[in-house]
């Protein structure tokens, strides 16, 4: 404020010399010259450039006295405020960090970038994928901007929290994250914020590290050098492979460069190299590490919890005959091109049915609390085997879904399980599972538990058979075998025999699931 009055009180002290000189002169006053004061630019703590004002002095001078004019004039001065920028770093740099994807994930797989170093980046675009636990999910940007360094490669564990990657935000967003400053101030810190993204944008000084592929990023780790200390000589310092492996050789981390031409150029490019030498007795290959990641680190947590409940497992035989032909007869009237009927949908229903009047079954268990909870809702899991692991998204609400809104669903979570984008609404809330072995091969198998669930049911394969009738005819059947795995603190060996019976009823005779379906 007193600065602004200082240069407020010399403009008018320039307009007032100004006149006078005009009022000496007998001719009239030429118009509109322009009242500078001086070609320095200045800048508040809060680093806002310089505005020009403009405004009309009007006078006016009739018989030696001042007559109206417009004479515009224009003055530049400083902008001091006590308003801090909030939110926005140094140099318009702000870093995206791994926000919470779902309750108790503490660190998350990256499977791939949307993005690279230099591109430019809209709000909510997709920046990357990640995986946890018990989905994938993609993270977006809450700016607008360029990227300037990726920190992770695929394949990376990243920790909730870290940092994926900086970007340089547009000039737009530099005035958003002021907080209640003046107008014309937001607007020049947006000057400045471009300013800075021209000047800095190829510097790592400013832009938070080097300019790098993340394949080189990843090279340089391997090698456990640090990459902002290598002299990068691609375009606009851009550090490339060479120079990881001659900064490599310098520090004396690996062999002569001619050596690793081949075998670090290679692996550099993702080709899978199986090294092997020729023994005496015959040839011999290097051993593998597999890390594990995704759902496969789901699947060691589930089964090291399985492995403590006593199981207890009950198999059973189905005629599956009367299946069989109203499967063929859905197929024969089905008049949609995207529906194809299995056997896995009426099993589902079917299975929801005799949950109803077996509701235990449909409960878990609370080990510390020492409580079983009946679960209300038939959220029935379908274990699926995908080239991502295995997942077990559960379709929600059977007992209030037809067998046509059951098989819909169903295509619906195999689709998505198999591009690997099963949301966590997909796999969370099961009640019981159905592993559907058969489809692969095998008679039964013996599964468990998917903790905190109390059972588990595995289906085999559907084979004809020869069976023997009253009369001691033999025919053939179409015969299924079901193992349920039960939680034996819960659940007794009578109470699950029951409720097979109760499924095997509705599956051989299916019009008695019309008698009680609502």
């Amino acid at each position: 404020m007193i600065s602004r009055g200082i240069w407020q009180q010399k403009c008018r002290n320039a307009i007032r010399r100004w006149l006078r000189s005009c009022a000496a002169q007998t001719s009239p006053l030429s118009p509109s010259p322009v009242v500078s004061l001086g070609n320095s630019s200045y800048i508040g703590f809060c680093s806002q450039p310089i505005v020009s004002r403009y405004a009309m002095a009007s006078f006016s001078m009739v018989n030696d006295k001042l007559m109206d004019l417009n004479i515009p004039y224009s003055i530049k001065r400083s902008c001091f405020s006590s308003h801090a920028l909030l939110d926005l770093p140094a140099s318009g740099i702000v870093s995206i960090p791994l926000a919470q994807t779902g309750e108790g994930i503490a660190e998350c797989e990256l499977l791939k970038w949307f993005v690279k170093e230099g591109d430019q980046v809209e709000e909510f675009q997709p920046l990357c994928e990640v995986q946890s636990d018990k989905a994938t999910i993609e993270i977006t940007s809450r700016y607008k901007g360029t990227v300037s360094q990726i920190i992770y490669v695929p394949g990376d564990i990243v920790k909730v929290g870290e940092s994926l990657l900086k970007m340089v935000v547009e000039e737009s967003q530099g005035s958003n994250l002021t907080s209640n400053a003046p107008d014309d101030m937001k607007s020049m810190g947006a000057e400045v914020c471009d300013s800075s993204i021209q000047s800095s944008d190829l510097r790592h000084s400013n832009t938070g590290g080097v300019l790098a592929t993340p394949a080189v990023r990843n090279l340089a780790k391997q090698y456990g050098v640090d990459i902002n200390h290598i002299l990068g000589t691609g375009q606009d310092g851009r550090v490339l492979k060479e120079d990881v492996l001659t900064h490599a050789v310098q520090k004396g981390l690996c062999k002569e460069p001619s050596s690793l031409s081949v075998n670090s150029v290679e692996h550099f490019q993702g080709e899978e190299k199986y090294s092997h030498t020729l023994a005496a007795d015959g040839w011999q290959y290097e051993d593998k590490t597999v890390p594990i990641r995704g759902f496969q680190r789901a699947m060691i947590k589930s089964m090291t919890l399985a492995a403590k409940i006593p199981h207890f497992h009950y198999v059973e035989e189905i005629n599956c005959d009367a299946l069989v032909k109203l499967k063929a007869s859905f197929q024969e009237e089905n008049r949609d091109p995207e529906v194809k009927h299995t056997f896995l949908p009426f099993m589902i229903k079917t299975l929801s049915m005799a949950l109803s009047k077996y509701p235990l079954l449909n409960s878990c268990f609370n080990e510390e609390l020492q409580e079983i909870t009946v679960k209300g809702s038939h959220n029935i899991g379908i274990a699926m085997a995908t080239p991502h692991g295995l997942v077990v998204p559960n379709i929600k609400r059977v007992q209030l879904l037809s067998i046509l809104e059951i098989t819909k669903e169903l295509a619906r979570l195999q689709q998505l399980a198999l591009a690997n984008n099963l949301c966590p609404e997909d796999i969370s809330g099961g009640t019981i599972t159905l592993s559907n072995i058969g489809a692969i091969g095998g008679k039964f198998g013996s599964p468990l538990l998917n903790s905190p669930e109390v059972s588990i049911i595995a289906i085999g394969r559907l084979q004809k058979v020869p069976q023997f009738v009253d009369d001691e005819n033999v025919y053939p059947a179409s015969i299924m075998t079901v193992n349920i795995g039960a939680d034996h603190r819960v659940l007794d060996g009578a109470t699950v025999a029951r409720f097979c019976n109760e499924w095997k009823l509705y599956i051989e005779k299916p019009e008695q699931l019309m008698l009680h379906m609502k």
